[in-house]
């Protein structure tokens, strides 16, 4: 196969650059019609359009959404039809990224003024959050693991599951996590199910976890009723490398996000021309081991590129214009490079520290912006599960004091109720 070569001494660089990187996610006018629509019934009829829907989609059986929920005995009874390996991974892997979590974990504060006046905010959990699991193709207990922890650190009383195949290892996933309940449903209507109630499910308060067009447009849709994590586009690795990385491991990393998908990004940095000769030629003799060879081949010729660059620091340079879902630092001193570095939804420093450690078990969460988005946009975390309120508690001195700024204010804004209501208080009587 022949990998895309690019150089930042050829005429044309950013353009070439530009359009490998540009991703939009056309929004296709079939799916969102169908989705619309599917969203409307669901509102409209609730489980009746729900189970029609997952009748003709997902080819279940069940004679009502009732039925299509795992119980509490059958979820916990998961953890015995997986393998004594499995579950130990799973549990170590649930550890550490709850570890990790719990360090994000915001609190409530307050603090006085001279005058009496409390001021603070208060930090609260969502009341029930909703998270979307693929089925079909393949399983993600991983994603189970990252999207439900998160919700259950920041103190969520109830998280449910939707997924319309869930394999034993998710529904293991799903008891270790610590997920309420699960229901055996897929698609744009388990979104608008979620994102509006039915009798049998019920309403939440933010929607998270990947899916197909149709489960991202839905999100889409229903956002504003409910809030969401995000809408993520393909996989991304950007590699800066030195060369001082065994060719192979760099090789391997990048099929680790080609072998998502064919829209799947993967470009190694390198000031090294030698260096990018020889990740080439592992990609060459590796590539014919992988399972998903067919993917990874589409996904690297379509997307992927080994770019040679002037030195590590416009490496760094490019990759801010990037801004990838994840960073590898692949080079002897990667501390020396971090500070050059302002956009990546995750940073990977050092030879040792693999994207596919990260994607299960290091601990962060493996929810990251795409497309760019790293620019504005964070890892999913406790924080996206908890809500802040404002505390205001104006002692009565505070009153006339603040009273005469605000009334100034109001009225300069032509809000003459506002400043009454500031003003009536300024004379200090009860």
């Amino acid at each position: 196969m022949k990998l895309r070569r690019l150089s930042t001494r050829s005429a044309g660089f950013d353009a070439k650059l530009a359009a490998l990187t540009r991703y939009e996610a056309a929004q296709d006018a079939g799916v969102q019609r169908v989705v619309r629509s599917i969203i409307a019934a669901v509102r409209r009829r609730g489980d009746a359009a729900v189970l029609a829907y997952s009748r003709r989609f997902d080819r279940v059986k069940a004679r009502s959404v009732a039925a299509l929920e795992i119980s509490g005995t059958d979820l916990r009874l998961s953890l015995k039809n997986i393998s004594s390996r499995q579950k130990s991974a799973l549990h170590q892997a649930a550890g550490r990224i709850r570890r990790f979590h719990q360090r994000q974990r915001a609190k409530s504060w307050t603090y006085a003024e001279a005058d009496g006046t409390r001021l603070g905010q208060r930090v609260s959990p969502l009341e029930r959050v909703g998270l979307y699991v693929p089925g079909g193709k393949a399983a993600y207990p991983s994603s189970v693991l990252m999207n439900a922890i998160p919700a259950k650190v920041a103190g969520v009383p109830e998280v449910l599951m939707v997924s319309p195949n869930p394999d034993p290892m998710v529904l293991a996933a799903a008891a270790i996590a610590g997920v309420d309940r699960v229901f055996v449903l897929g698609g744009a209507q388990a979104v608008a199910a979620l994102a509006y109630g039915t009798a049998t499910v019920p309403r939440v308060d933010k929607i998270v976890g990947p899916g197909n067009a149709y489960v991202a447009e839905a999100k889409r849709q229903v956002f504003g009723q409910v809030g969401i994590d995000m809408i993520a586009g393909p996989s991304e690795i950007l590699i800066i490398g030195d060369g001082s990385t065994r060719a192979d491991w760099v090789a391997m990393d990048l099929f680790s996000q080609a072998e998502h998908d064919e829209l799947a990004q993967a470009i190694l940095l390198s000031p090294s021309s030698s260096y990018l000769n020889d990740v080439e030629d592992e990609i060459k003799r590796l590539i014919y081991e992988m399972p998903r060879q067919k993917i990874i081949a589409a996904s690297l010729a379509a997307r992927g590129a080994l770019i040679h660059t002037r030195s590590l620091a416009e490496a760094c340079e490019i990759s801010n214009r990037i801004a990838p879902e994840h960073l590898e630092l692949s080079v002897a001193r990667p501390g020396a490079l971090l500070p050059k570095l302002r956009h990546a939804g995750a940073v990977f420093l050092g030879r040792w520290s693999s994207e596919a450690i990260g994607d299960y078990c290091a601990g962060p969460n493996h929810v990251l912006p795409t497309s760019g988005t790293a620019r504005y946009s964070s890892p999913l975390g406790v924080y996206d599960f908890q809500k802040r309120s404002s505390l205001i508690a104006v002692s009565r001195r505070g009153a006339r004091r603040l009273g005469r700024l605000a009334s100034t204010l109001a009225r300069g804004e032509g809000f003459y109720a506002h400043a009454g209501a500031a003003e009536i208080r300024t004379a200090g009587r009860r």
